[in-house]
């Protein structure tokens, strides 16, 4: 691949520019652009026009872009997260509709945890969650129920990059993260009093894959009140089984012997015969 200024391939220079959008800046002008991905604005203006022709960003008639339609879809075809929630939406939402507050599920990318779905009350406590948004995987429960059981070599590239404190109780040092996260392998839940809003409390277990590998987080956000905990534990934990279920049934019904690899579909919510009609429209077209 051809390779531009300070030894960048030009596909990161691309996708600098696609990270410059985020949920607090989803429309940007070429300038506010160019600042944020770090670039000269003839560069930046070059590489927008690129992925605006391409579909992947959008200009608006202000003159300001956000980013498009086409991302969407790229990510509408994405195996294991997006089959993920579609299994998990109902379990999610039974748990949302015991508990209130926040109910959201995450996976592992890398050192972080990536929410991939949320159901929230309009007046639930602080949280920083987005769906599609990633926190260290220190800072919150979901984040510490993945990392206790992640490979020991994630561990010890969070510690190294250093530990972002969000509030004064946020896990700051190997020592205290790694006594954390043996007791959660203990007891099989994580809670997080405070880590990113000293007003929030959260509480997460884990979400088993077929081959009982821990393959996502099952969360709650609460008031950080001292209230007991154990009904929100329970609820949880009703609803990560209900969801490994459903995973284990999507497996078996793929008869796919690589399914614990690849992941569920994003086609996992849809029907067997609505997805042999699709099919089929698909190779009519071909």
């Amino acid at each position: 691949m051809a390779r531009g200024s300070a030894g960048q391939s030009a596909l990161h220079r691309h996708l600098r520019v696609l990270d410059a959008f985020d949920a607090l800046r989803p429309f940007l002008t070429l300038g506010e652009i160019a600042d944020a991905a770090g670039m000269p604005p003839s560069t930046a203006h070059r590489i927008v026009g690129e992925l605006t022709a391409e579909g992947l960003l959008e200009r608006l008639p202000d003159r300001t872009y956000r980013l498009g339609v086409r991302l969407w879809e790229y990510a509408s075809r994405t195996p294991g997260a997006l089959g993920l929630r579609e299994v998990a939406r109902p379990w999610v939402a039974a748990a949302h509709a015991r508990i209130g507050q926040h109910v959201q599920l995450g996976v592992r990318a890398g050192t972080d945890v990536l929410f991939v779905e949320r159901i929230s009350a309009p007046d639930a406590v602080v949280n920083a969650t987005l769906i599609g948004g990633r926190i260290p995987l220190h800072a919150s429960s979901n984040g510490l129920v993945l990392l206790a059981y992640a490979p020991e070599d994630v561990v010890d590239a969070l510690t190294a990059g250093g530990l972002r404190a969000y509030t004064s109780r946020t896990l700051t040092t190997a020592t205290q993260l790694r006594a954390v996260l043996r007791r959660i392998r203990v007891d099989g839940y994580a809670i997080a009093a405070g880590h990113i809003h000293l007003e929030s409390r959260g509480l997460a277990v884990p979400v088993h894959g077929p081959d009982g590998s821990v393959y996502a987080a099952m969360g709650a956000v609460i008031p950080n009140d001292g209230s007991a905990e154990s009904a929100v534990l329970e609820t949880l934990r009703v609803a990560a089984a209900g969801v490994t279920r459903a995973l284990r049934a999507t497996y078996a019904a793929s008869g796919d012997e690589d399914v614990a690899l690849h992941g569920p579909r994003p086609d996992a919510g849809v029907s067997a015969r609505s997805w042999e009609y699709i099919a089929a429209l698909a190779a009519q077209g071909r």
